[in-house]
C-alpha cells in the first residue's frame, strides 16, 4: 500500500449555544473543524482531524510511502518541520496526518483501532466539558443535566476571571450532578494560562475553602515548570497541563520537576504523540488525559495504555459531515467494531454547508487578556474591570462572563 495524496476540507460544530474560555467566547456557538482526508493507491482512506497549516511542505515526508510504516512516517514528518519548529498549528498538521496514517494502518487489519493497538475494553471512561464561560446560570444547569443523563459524573468548567463566580457556578454544577444520582460528583476547573503563579494559589484556595476539586487545569503558563510546582504544593486539587506542548521535549522539565498530577495532550496532537507522553508519564507514575472535541484517535489509544485516567467529552455530537462508530453511556466512550477510527466523512454534506464560523472577535476567543498573569490576588470580576482593557470588544467579552444580577444563584 502506498499514500498517492491528500484532500483538506474544513466543516463545522454546531454547539447550539455559546462556548469559550478565558480567553474569548464564540458567542455564535459555531467553530471550525479542520478535516484530513490521505488517499491510498489500494482505496484506503484515512481520516484525520486537525491543522492544514503547513501540510504541503509536511505531506513530502510521507508521499508515496506505506502508511503502515505510521510511527518512521511520523518521525519523517517532525524532521521536516525541525527547522522551522514543529509547534502550534503545524504540529497539529503533523497529528492530523498521523492519526489518518493509523486509521489507515488499522483499515488495513481488518481490526478498530482499539484493539489493533492492544485495547481489551472498547470503553473509555469520560468527564463533562461544556467550554462554559459564556453560559448564564440558569444555561449552564440545563447544559450540565445533558451530560448527567448520558451518565456523566464529572465536570471540568472553564473559569479564571472571577473567584466568586467560579465557586457559584461549580456549585450549580455539583448540584446538577447530585440531582442526577451522584453522591460526590468530580469537579475540576479550567483556567486556561490566565494565572499568576500567587494567584493561581490564592484563587483556589479560596475555592477549595467550600469544596473540593479534583484538578485544576492550566494555572499558570504551559512552559513553567517552577510555577506549577508552585501552584501543586499550594492546592489541594491536583495540577493537570499538558494539552498545549507540542512535543515530548517540552514535557520532560515539568515531570521532572514534579509539577504536574495528570498528564494531558491534545486531540490534535495525533496518535504516536499520545501514546509517547502515556510512556513517559507512565514512567513517572502519572495518569494521562485526553483532551479536545473529537479525540476519536486518542480515545481508541487510550485502552491500550496503563495509565489513562479519563477523557474529556466536549459536544455530544460529531461535526456536521463526519458520522462516528461510538456511543455516550453510563459516562462513558463506548468505540465501535469499524476498522480503523470509525470516522465516516460526508464530503458532499460538508460541500453544501455554505456556513463557515466568522472571524474571531479581536479580543478573543484565543486572544490572552491584557493584564493575565499580572494579579496576585484571587480577583472578582470587578476587580479586573477596573484594571483590564476597556475596548467595546472586551467589555461584551466581559457582560457575557458575567450573567445579570437577577440571574445569579447565592454563593454556596
Amino acid at each position: 500500500m502506498r499514500i498517492t495524496g491528500y484532500r483538506t476540507l474544513t466543516t463545522i460544530q454546531e454547539w447550539a449555544r455559546p462556548v469559550g474560555d478565558a480567553n474569548g467566547v464564540f458567542a455564535d456557538g459555531v467553530t471550525s473543524v479542520p478535516l484530513v482526508l490521505v488517499d491510498t493507491d489500494e482505496g484506503f482512506t484515512g481520516v484525520g482531524i486537525g491543522s492544514h497549516a503547513g501540510i504541503e511542505h509536511v505531506f513530502g515526508a510521507i508521499e508515496g510511502e506505506d502508511p503502515r510504516a505510521v510511527t518512521a512516517l511520523y518521525d519523517r514528518m517532525l524532521r521536516h518541520a525541525f527547522k522551522a519548529g514543529h509547534a502550534g498549528t503545524v504540529f497539529a498538521t503533523i497529528g492530523a496526518l498521523d492519526t489518518a496514517l493509523w486509521d489507515l494502518k488499522a483499515q488495513a487489519a481488518d481490526e478498530p483501532l482499539w484493539r489493533f493497538l492492544g485495547g481489551r475494553d472498547r470503553i473509555v471512561p469520560a468527564y463533562a466539558s461544556g467550554l462554559d464561560i459564556g453560559l448564564g446560570d440558569e444555561d449552564l444547569a440545563a447544559a450540565y443535566r445533558v451530560y448527567a443523563e448520558r451518565g456523566l459524573r464529572a465536570a471540568k468548567l472553564k473559569g479564571g476571571l472571577d473567584v466568586e463566580a467560579d465557586r457559584r457556578r461549580l456549585g450549580i454544577v455539583r448540584d446538577v450532578l447530585v440531582e442526577a444520582g451522584t453522591a460526590r460528583p468530580g469537579l475540576m476547573l479550567d483556567a486556561n494560562e490566565t494565572w499568576s503563579r500567587k494567584q493561581a494559589v490564592r484563587h483556589v484556595r479560596e475555592i477549595e475553602s467550600t469544596m473540593d476539586l479534583i484538578w485544576i487545569e492550566e494555572p499558570v503558563r504551559r512552559w513553567d515548570a517552577e510555577g506549577l510546582g508552585v501552584v501543586q504544593r499550594g492546592v489541594r486539587a491536583a495540577v493537570a497541563t499538558g494539552e498545549n506542548l507540542t512535543g515530548i521535549e517540552q514535557f520532560r522539565p515539568l515531570l521532572q520537576a514534579g509539577a504536574v498530577d495528570v498528564v494531558q495532550t491534545a486531540a490534535v496532537g495525533g496518535v504516536t504523540h499520545f501514546l509517547r507522553v502515556a510512556a513517559l508519564a507512565h514512567a513517572f507514575d502519572l495518569p494521562v488525559s485526553p483532551i479536545g472535541n473529537v479525540p476519536v484517535g486518542l480515545l481508541h489509544a487510550a485502552t491500550s495504555v496503563p495509565n489513562h485516567l479519563v477523557s474529556e467529552l466536549q459536544d455530544l455530537r460529531p461535526p456536521v459531515g463526519v458520522t462516528a462508530d461510538l456511543d455516550i453511556e453510563d459516562g462513558a466512550f463506548v468505540l465501535g467494531d469499524t476498522p480503523g477510527l470509525g470516522l465516516t466523512v460526508h464530503t458532499g454534506a460538508i460541500a453544501g454547508l455554505g456556513r463557515e464560523p466568522g472571524p474571531a472577535d479581536p479580543a478573543g476567543p484565543g486572544v490572552r487578556p491584557a493584564r493575565a498573569g499580572l494579579q496576585l490576588l484571587a480577583t472578582t470580576l470587578r476587580a479586573q474591570r477596573d484594571t483590564t482593557d476597556r475596548s467595546p470588544a472586551r467589555r461584551g467579552l466581559e457582560e457575557t462572563e458575567a450573567p445579570p444580577a437577577s440571574r445569579r444563584a447565592p454563593a454556596t
